[in-house]
C-alpha cells in the first residue's frame, strides 16, 4: 500500500513529507471504494468480532506445575509451542492458578490476533502430545457455550435444501472461443477477454489493491490467488470473482499449487531472534477446496536451499515439486544427501523413509508419470562418475543409470508428453581449460529405456537454450556466440536423432514453442531488445519478423492461437503489452503505467480423445462453416465502424475549413488596411523589392585634445 501511494505521490509531484495526514478526514461512511484487508474480515466475520471470542482456544490437559515452574512452564514450553502457530496478543496468554498453593489448574486461554490463526492453533495442537500423560485437547472459546446447551433429547438436524454453487469453468463456455487474461498495474487487478475479432481487450472484473503483492492461476484455470499478510485466497466464478477460500499463513511469501489443483503449498521466512542464526522457514501444504492444513513443515532456512532454481532469501522455490501428472499423489523435495518423497494420502514419507543418495545436486519429476530423474556429480576427485538414474515411485525401484565422465554441468529437459528425457551435459576437455557440450537421451516409454548420445554439429558450440517441442517430437537449440548465434531443429522420430535444419546467426536468446506444437517464436530478449521471429517447424520457413523493444516476457495463449509479449516496471520504457497472432501479425497494443504481471488464463486438458481431435482437423471445413459467417459478420461491422470514423475525421476537417474561411474573411480589411489598400491575399501576385533607407540613430560631440 506505501509503495503504490509512494508511486502516485511521484506521479502528481505530490511531496508526502509536507503532508499533515492528521488534518485529513473523509467524508463520513466515504471509503472511496477501497477496502482494507482488515474492514473485509470484519465484514466475513463480523459475528465472531462482535462476540470477541473468535480468536481465542482453550487448551486443556497440561501438566499441573508449582509456582515455582510456572514462569518456565508458560514461556518456555506452552508460549514456545503455540507462538510459532501466530502471533499471540500482548496478555493473550493467561493460566489461571489455585488460589491456596499457586499449582497450575491444568488449562489456559491463548487469544491470537485473527480467528483463522486461532482456528489453525487448534487444527495443530488438539491432539498434541506433551509426555506420555498428557494429551492437548483443544477447543475454541465459543464453543464451550455448544458444549453447555447440548440439549437433553436428541433432534434431527434441519435439512437445508441445495443451493447450487456458481460454476466455476462458466468462463470455457465463452460463445466466441475466447481466452481471459489478467494483468497488474499500479494498485488495479484486471481480468480481460482477449477478442481478436474486435482487435480489443474487453474486460471482465476490475478491482483495486486486490492483492499485497502478486496474483497467481491455479494450472487448469480454476482459481485467481491473491497473497495478502494474513495469507492466500483464492477468487472464482464467472464474472464477478467471489472469495472461495482463505489459507491463513502470516507473512506468506510464495505460493504453488499441485498440478491437479487439489493442494495449495504457501511459504513465509521470519527473520530470527539472533543475527548469527538463520531465516526460519514455514511451509503449509492446504487443501484447496476445504482450506485444511494437510501438513506443515518448519526449519531453517539452510535445510530448504538445496537445489532448486531459486526463491526467496535463499530457498530453492519451489520446495516441493509434484509429481505424478495431475492425480496429485506424490510431492517431493531434496535434501542434503537424500530425496524425500511424501504421498498424499496420509502426507507422509513412503515406506517412512527417504532416499538417500550421496552427494544428489538436482532432480525433475516425469511431467505424467511417477518418475522422477536424478543427477549426482563425480566423486572421490572423478574416481566415482557423474551419473543420472530414473526412479519408479512408489517402488522406488531405479529403472535405469548413465555414468557420465568429465562432468562440469548437468540439466534436465522432460518433454511435455513424459515420452523423452533429454540430458545436457557440459564436459571438460583433455585440459580442464575449456569445455564443450553434448546431449543423453533417454527415450522413457521404449522398452528398457535406451539411451542415444548425439552431439551438435560444432561440439564446442555455447548451448544458450534448449527447449522440447509440446506435445511433440521435435526440440530446439539455440546455440553459438553471441550476438548472432545458429539455431538448429531435431527430430527423434523413428527411433534416431535427425537434425531438420539450422537457422544462421539469428537475433535470438530464447525459445518459445507454440502449446500445441508447430510453431515457434526465435526471440532475443535483453540485449537483444525485443527482436521476434515466427517460425514454422511444419514449413521449414519464417512467417513474420517483428519487433517489441524492450521486451520482458513472452507467453503463449494456452490454445496456441496468440502471444503476448510485455514489458514491465523493471524497464521503465513504454511499460505494457501487445498481443499477436500465432502467425506474427499484431493485432492491438495497450500501454499501462507501473506494469508488474501479465498471464493467460490456463485451459483444463481438453475431453476429446486424440482421435476425436483428429477427425475434427479432416473435417474442419464442415465444423467452420458456423465461424466463416460470423467472421464475416464482424469483418462487415468493422468495415462499417472504420466507414464511420472516416466519415468523422473528414466532418471534423470540413467543419475546420469552414472555421477559418470565416476567420480570414472577418480579417480582410484588417490586412487591407496593412498592405496599404491592397486588397489580394495571393503573395503570387506582388513583387518583392529591395528599398535602401538610411537612418540616423546617435549624434555625440567628443573634444581631442591637442597633442601639442
Amino acid at each position: 500500500m506505501v509503495d503504490v501511494m509512494s508511486m502516485e505521490a511521484a506521479r502528481l509531484n505530490i511531496d508526502l513529507s509536507s503532508v499533515d495526514w492528521d488534518s485529513i478526514q473523509l467524508p463520513p461512511g466515504e471509503d472511496f471504494g477501497i477496502k482494507s484487508d482488515d474492514e473485509d474480515l470484519k465484514e466475513e466475520d463480523s459475528l465472531e468480532f462482535d462476540a470477541g471470542f473468535g480468536s481465542i482456544i482453550i487448551v486443556d490437559n497440561l501438566p499441573v506445575v508449582p509456582k515455582e515452574k510456572f514462569e518456565k512452564f508458560e514461556g518456555g514450553v506452552v508460549r514456545n509451542i503455540y507462538s510459532q502457530i501466530g502471533v499471540i496478543k500482548e496478555n493473550g496468554l493467561w493460566m489461571p492458578v489455585e488460589e491456596d498453593t499457586g499449582k497450575t489448574r491444568g488449562y489456559c486461554f491463548i487469544e491470537y490476533n485473527t480467528p483463522q490463526e486461532a482456528e489453525l492453533a487448534k487444527e495443530k495442537t488438539n491432539g498434541y502430545k506433551l509426555g506420555r500423560a498428557h494429551i492437548f485437547a483443544v477447543n475454541m472459546f465459543d464453543e464451550i457455550d455448544k458444549f453447555m446447551n447440548v440439549p437433553d433429547e436428541w433432534a434431527p438436524p434441519e435439512i437445508k435444501p441445495y443451493v447450487p454453487g456458481e460454476n466455476l469453468q462458466q468462463w470455457l463456455t465463452d460463445e466466441k472461443g475466447r481466452d481471459q487474461f489478467v494483468i497488474r498495474a499500479g494498485s488495479d487487478i484486471e481480468v480481460l477477454w482477449n477478442d481478436a475479432r474486435q482487435v480489443k481487450a474487453d474486460p471482465v472484473y476490475k478491482r483495486p489493491f486486490w492483492t499485497e503483492s502478486f496474483v497467481q492461476w491455479s494450472p487448469l484455470g480454476t482459481y485467481l490467488a491473491t497473497v495478502h499478510r494474513q495469507g492466500a485466497a483464492v477468487w472464482g466464478g464467472a464474472a464477478t470473482f467471489n472469495r472461495l477460500m482463505r489459507y491463513a499463513h502470516p507473512q506468506v511469501k510464495l505460493i504453488d499449487f499441485s498440478p491437479g489443483e487439489k493442494y495449495l503449498v504457501t511459504y513465509s521466512s521470519h527473520e530470527p531472534s539472533n543475527p548469527r542464526d538463520t531465516h526460519r522457514v514455514v511451509l503449509n501444504i492446504f487443501d484447496v477446496r476445504t482450506g485444511k492444513v494437510m501438513r506443515d513443515f518448519r526449519g531453517s532456512a539452510d535445510e530448504y536451499a538445496v537445489g532448486g532454481a531459486g526463491g526467496f532469501t535463499g530457498v530453492s522455490w519451489p520446495v516441493f515439486r509434484w509429481g505424478g501428472g495431475r492425480e496429485d499423489k506424490y510431492f517431493a523435495r531434496m535434501g542434503k544427501n537424500v530425496i524425500s518423497v511424501y504421498e498424499t494420502e496420509t502426507f507422509s514419507l513412503i515406506d517412512k523413509k527417504s532416499i538417500k543418495v550421496e552427494n544428489v545436486m538436482d532432480f525433475s519429476w516425469s511431467p505424467t508419470d511417477p518418475i522422477f530423474a536424478i543427477f549426482v556429480p563425480e566423486l572421490g576427485g572423478g574416481n566415482q562418475p557423474a551419473r543420472v538414474s530414473l526412479f519408479q515411485i512408489p517402488s522406488k525401484e531405479e529403472l535405469r543409470q548413465k555414468n557420465l565422465f568429465s562432468v562440469s554441468d548437468c540439466k534436465m529437459y522432460w518433454q511435455s508428453s513424459g515420452e523423452y528425457l533429454a540430458v545436457k551435459v557440459d564436459r571438460y576437455t583433455k585440459t580442464k581449460k575449456s569445455t564443450y557440450t553434448g546431449f543423453e537421451l533417454f527415450r522413457i516409454k521404449e522398452r528398457d529405456i535406451p539411451i542415444e548420445v548425439f552431439e551438435l554439429d560444432n561440439k564446442n558450440d555455447k548451448v544458450i537454450s534448449f527447449a522440447w517441442e509440446p506435445k511433440g517430437h521435435r526440440f530446439a537449440v539455440i546455440h553459438g556466440d553471441n550476438p548472432r548465434p545458429d539455431v538448429s531443429f531435431y527430430s527423434v522420430k523413428g527411433g534416431k536423432v535427425a537434425k531438420l535444419t539450422t537457422l544462421k546467426q539469428k537475433q535470438a536468446n530464447a525459445l518459445y514453442w507454440s502449446p500445441d506444437g508447430r510453431f515457434v517464436i526465435l526471440a532475443g530478449l535483453k540485449g537483444f531488445n525485443g527482436q521476434l521471429e515466427f517460425y514454422s517447424v511444419d514449413e521449414l520457413e519464417t512467417m513474420a519478423t517483428a519487433e517489441h523493444f524492450m521486451a520482458t516476457d513472452i507467453e503463449w495463449d494456452p490454445t496456441g492461437r496468440f502471444v503476448a509479449t510485455s514489458v514491465t516496471s523493471v524497464d521503465q520504457m513504454e511499460n505494457g503489452f501487445q498481443i499477436w497472432s500465432f502467425n506474427g501479425k499484431q493485432l492491438y497494443r495497450i500501454l499501462k503505467d507501473h506494469f508488474f504481471q501479465f498471464l493467460w488464463r490456463p485451459r483444463p486438458p481438453s475431453f476429446l480423445s486424440p482421435e476425436k481431435e483428429e477427425e475434427i482437423a479432416k473435417n474442419l471445413k464442415k465444423y467452420s462453416k458456423k465461424y466463416d459467417v460470423q467472421d464475416q459478420d464482424i469483418s462487415v461491422l468493422l468495415s462499417e465502424q472504420d466507414r464511420e470514423k472516416r466519415k468523422q475525421l473528414k466532418d471534423e476537417w470540413e467543419r475546420w475549413v469552414n472555421e477559418w474561411i470565416i476567420y480570414r474573411g472577418d480579417g480582410k480589411m484588417e490586412r487591407q488596411m496593412l498592405r496599404d489598400g491592397e486588397a489580394s491575399d495571393v503573395e503570387e501576385e506582388y513583387e518583392a523589392k529591395e528599398v535602401e533607407a538610411e537612418e540616423l540613430l546617435d549624434v555625440s560631440e567628443e573634444i581631442i585634445p591637442d597633442a601639442a
